[in-house]
């Protein structure tokens, strides 16, 4: 995605209209310009890279489009490396040691170079030389970093990915989301809900597969403090809510006015026909890191419990629920179980409400003790049952001591 400063949108009313551009001969071919510099950089340095884009830019004052491509091919299809003989944190540590001891001047330089060189090559048992150490001393800066890997995109396919990541942006600013989805098969829908557990958002489903359904997500402003970290997560369901056929979103914002600098509310609509593609592979969803950890620890364990991770729609009245993983033994006992992670209190006390609804004596829920329990207004009776606390880690063996 684009940082804020390299975002345009206009103001519409009290509609922000973020900026796309077309997909012509002049942007492809800017494109294209672009790709091809990064495909004759790789083995060269970032600054390198870097000073050739600058040309590319030139004296424009309207940077943001070519800078905006530029993040995007650096940050989705390149990897950058540090390469060197030997690592550069201890080459300085040596180095400026043994610099210490002598009068600075280019002869005592060589002579500590060719020192430490000495040194390295009696405790490696290889041979160092001093044009090595040279080289090494800063590879691991940002600007000496090597681009080693580059996955050209073809240039519709990055200026479908520019137009993405403009609406994107608009998600860091918002207090609410609400996604109307309807008229859509049972697995577009599942998709989407799975990714919004995957992005950990705050989010609140309402109605059935028959009807469709309503999801009204918690903005990053909307917090106790504004997080970047969840703006971003935001904005990442986009993508995945591309691959359904037919839905309608709403989000309010809150952003400063260019003149004035002060906060003004402002809404933001998009529809199924918006014309964005998505980079998602349709589909395919990955765990979070909670999650992920969760499955390592699982897997270590000796037990005749499986650990599955596709789970249907669970129905409740009003609403749907996909538990995280259903544990199944082959004695034919199966429980469903959902992991609530690091949220706030309104989104606590919902979801112990949606776990009441669902009333299913086979559910198990993992809560955090970091939720604030008194803040968010949960009394004792209101938890359910099976519930297990953890701390950082949800080790297997408290799950395991609540199945036995």
């Amino acid at each position: 995605m684009l940082p804020t400063d390299l975002l345009t949108h206009r103001i519409n009313g009290e509609t922000v209209v973020p900026k796309r551009v077309e997909l012509n001969e002049e942007m492809t071919t800017i494109a294209s310009e672009l790709i091809d510099i990064f495909t004759q950089s790789k083995g060269s340095t970032r600054a390198e890279l870097n000073r050739l884009l600058l040309e590319l830019e030139g004296e424009e004052t309207d940077y943001r489009f070519k800078r905006g491509l530029a993040h995007l091919l650096t940050s989705a299809f390149s990897e950058f490396e540090t390469i060197s003989p030997l690592d550069p944190p201890m080459l300085r540590d040596r180095v400026f040691a043994a610099s210490a001891l002598t009068i600075p001047s280019l002869q005592s330089t060589i002579v500590t170079l060719q020192k430490v060189a000495d040194e390295l090559t009696q405790e490696l048992s290889k041979e160092v030389l001093p044009e090595q150490i040279k080289q090494g001393l800063y590879a691991d800066l940002p600007d000496n970093q090597i681009l080693t890997e580059f996955k050209a995109p073809t240039p519709e396919a990055l200026l479908h990915r520019y137009n993405l990541s403009q609406v994107q942006g608009i998600f860091y600013r918002a207090t609410d989301v609400r996604i109307d989805a309807h008229r859509n098969e049972p697995g577009q829908y599942k998709l989407l809900f799975r990714y919004s557990k995957l992005f950990q958002l705050m989010s609140y489903i309402e109605g059935d597969a028959d009807h469709g359904f309503t999801l009204t997500i918690d903005g990053p402003t909307s917090l106790f403090s504004a997080s970047t970290r969840y703006g971003l997560a935001l904005a990442k369901l986009l993508p995945a809510l591309l691959h359904v056929t037919k839905w309608t979103l709403t989000a309010d914002l809150q952003m400063k006015d260019f003149y004035s600098g002060e906060i003004r509310k402002t809404r933001f609509t998009l529809e199924s026909d918006c014309g964005l593609v998505s980079h998602y592979p349709p589909g395919k969803t990955y765990d979070s890191m909670l999650e992920e950890g969760f499955v390592d620890r699982w897997n270590k364990t000796k037990t005749e419990w499986k650990l599955e991770r596709e789970v249907d729609l669970v129905p409740i009245p009003g609403s749907v629920m996909i538990p995280d993983f259903r544990l199944v033994h082959p004695d034919g006992r199966t429980y469903l179980f959902e992991i609530v992670g690091y949220w706030r209190p309104e989104y606590l006390r919902k979801k112990f409400a949606q776990v009441r609804k669902a009333d299913r004596s086979d559910l198990i829920l993992a809560v955090s003790e970091r939720l604030n329990l008194e803040k968010a207004g949960v009394k004792m009776q209101d938890i359910p049952e099976n519930t297990i606390w953890f701390k950082d880690k949800l080790l297997p063996k408290a799950v395991l001591a609540l199945l036995d």
